[in-house]
C-alpha cells in the first residue's frame, strides 16, 4: 500500500508519492511477472493509476503487463482490487492460449485475425483479450444465449443451455445476456467486474445417477464428462447417466437401448421427474415475475429435457440447438461500455453525463473494431447513489456494432 487515492467527487484524497512507489518497484524488480494497480475511487479519476503505470514501465520495463483496476471494476475498493489481481494472474494463461491459436493458424496458412468471446455475448480482438482476460470468464453460456436469440429471433426470453456436465440458465434481454447486478464470487473471493446473470447446476448428459441401497437415487454433481461414450450404459459402459435415463424415457435414440432394459420403469420415471424439477427450480429463480415466460433449450444436452416445463409459457428447442454456442460466437458483435461515477453540478447535468458516457462507450466499441454506422445503444442508465453526500450518480452505458472488415483482410 502506498499513498494516493481520490474522494468520491474526484478531489484528491492523497497525492502520489512517486519516490515511495519507485522504491517499492525497485524492491520487487525481478521478483514479479505482472503488476496490478488499484486506487481509491479510480473509476472517478484514473489519473493516478495511469501515472503509476508509467512508473512501472520506467522501473520494470516497457513490456511489463499491468492490470489497472479502473478499466476492470466499478466502485467498491476491495472487490475491484480482487478483480484487478485476478485479471493480472490470468495474463500468462491468456498469452499461452493466444500463442497457441496463432501458431495453429500459421501452420494451416490461415491469414485471419483472432477474436475472443467476452462474457457479455460480444467480441474483443486479441490485443484486448491479452489485457483483459478476466472478461472471458463465463463467456461460454453467454455465447449460447446469443445463439439462442439468433436461432429463434427472440430478444427477451429465458435460455437453458444443457451441456455434458452442467445446465446454465440465463436471461436474454434486448438480444443480449442480462448482466448480474450483484458482486460475483470467484473461488469464494468477491469481485465486481462485469459478469452475466447465470445460474448453473450440476446436471448434464454425463451426470452420474447413483442407485442407493434403499431403492432411491442421487443425481450428480459428479459426471463422466467427455467419457460419456465409454462409460454410459447405452454405450456398453457401467455407469448410469442422465443420458441413459433420457433414452429409457424415449426422449432420444442413442447407443443400444438393450443395455438399459434392466432399469425399472418406475425408478426411471422418478429420476426423470427429479432432474426436470431441478431445472424448473432454476427457471423459477431466474424469472423476474410469476408469469409464464418462453424458454429456449439449447446445447448438446437440450434433448434431455421435455418440451413442457413448469413456469414456461412455451418451450422452444430450435433446429441446430446443439451448436447454439458456436452460432452465438459467430454472429457476435463488437461492444464498448462505460461504468463511471459522476457528480452532477452546475457544470454537468444528468443529460450531459449520459451523453458523455454514451460517447465514450461508442469510442471504445470503434477501437475494438465496430463499424461506426452500425453501433446501437444497448444500455444507458443513471443510478443515484443516495448514501454519498452531494449529487452523485453511477452512469452505465453499453453499445454494440457489427465487426468491421480490417485493411489486412481487404488487401487479401
Amino acid at each position: 500500500m502506498v499513498k494516493g487515492g481520490f474522494e468520491y467527487d474526484g478531489r484528491i484524497l492523497s497525492p502520489l508519492d512517486e519516490e515511495e512507489i519507485r522504491g517499492h518497484l525497485r524492491q520487487v524488480k525481478g521478483k514479479v511477472d505482472v503488476v496490478s494497480v488499484c486506487g481509491v475511487f479510480s473509476p472517478v479519476s484514473n489519473t493516478q493509476e495511469l501515472r503509476v503505470a508509467e512508473l512501472v514501465r520506467e522501473e520494470l520495463g516497457e513490456e511489463t503487463p499491468i492490470s489497472l483496476s479502473y478499466e476492470i471494476g466499478s466502485i467498491g475498493l476491495l472487490e475491484r482490487e480482487n478483480a484487478s489481481i485476478l485479471n493480472a494472474a490470468l495474463f500468462t494463461t491468456a498469452r499461452n492460449i493466444a500463442n497457441g491459436f496463432s501458431k495453429a493458424l500459421l501452420m494451416h496458412q490461415i491469414n485471419a485475425e483472432i477474436f475472443f468471446g467476452q462474457n457479455d455475448g460480444t467480441l474483443m480482438p486479441l490485443k484486448h483479450a491479452l489485457s483483459f482476460p478476466i472478461l472471458t470468464i463465463a463467456s461460454g453460456p453467454t455465447n449460447s444465449i446469443r445463439g439462442a436469440s439468433y436461432l429463434t429471433g427472440l430478444k427477451n426470453t429465458l435460455v437453458v443451455d444443457v451441456g455434458g456436465t452442467t445446465t446454465d440458465v440465463g436471461v436474454l434481454t434486448n438480444g443480449f445476456p442480462r448482466e448480474s447486478l450483484i458482486a460475483a464470487e470467484i473461488g469464494g473471493v468477491r469481485t465486481n467486474f462485469r459478469m452475466p446473470d447465470i445460474a448453473s447446476i450440476g446436471l448434464g448428459g454425463g451426470t452420474i445417477v447413483t442407485r442407493l441401497p434403499n431403492g432411491e437415487f442421487k443425481i450428480g454433481p459428479e459426471s463422466v464428462g467427455y467419457k460419456l461414450v465409454e462409460r454410459a450404459l447405452v454405450f456398453g459402459g457401467d455407469t448410469i447417466t442422465v443420458t441413459d435415463i433420457a433414452v429409457a424415457k424415449g426422449l432420444l435414440q442413442l447407443g443400444d437401448s438393450k443395455h438399459i432394459q434392466h432399469l425399472p420403469a418406475d425408478w426411471v420415471e422418478q429420476v426423470f421427474t427429479h432432474y426436470v424439477a431441478m431445472v424448473e427450480k432454476v427457471i423459477d429463480r431466474m424469472k423476474t415475475n410469476n408469469d409464464p415466460t418462453p424458454v429456449v433449450l439449447v446445447g448438446g444436452g437440450a434433448v434431455l429435457l421435455p418440451t413442457t416445463l413448469q413456469g414456461a409459457s412455451q418451450v422452444i428447442r430450435p433446429e441446430n440447438a446443439s451448436v447454439a454456442n458456436a452460432i452465438g460466437i459467430s454472429v457476435a458483435q463488437a461492444s464498448g461500455e462505460v461504468d463511471i461515477l459522476v457528480v452532477l453540478n452546475e457544470n454537468k447535468d444528468l443529460n450531459a453525463g449520459l451523453e458523455d458516457a454514451q460517447n465514450k462507450a461508442i469510442m471504445r466499441a470503434i477501437a475494438i473494431g465496430a463499424q461506426p454506422d452500425s453501433i446501437e445503444t444497448i444500455e444507458l442508465e443513471a443510478i443515484p447513489l443516495a448514501y454519498m453526500p452531494g449529487n452523485a450518480v453511477r452512469i452505465r452505458a453499453k453499445v454494440a456494432g457489427t465487426l468491421g472488415t480490417t485493411s489486412k483482410k481487404r488487401n487479401n
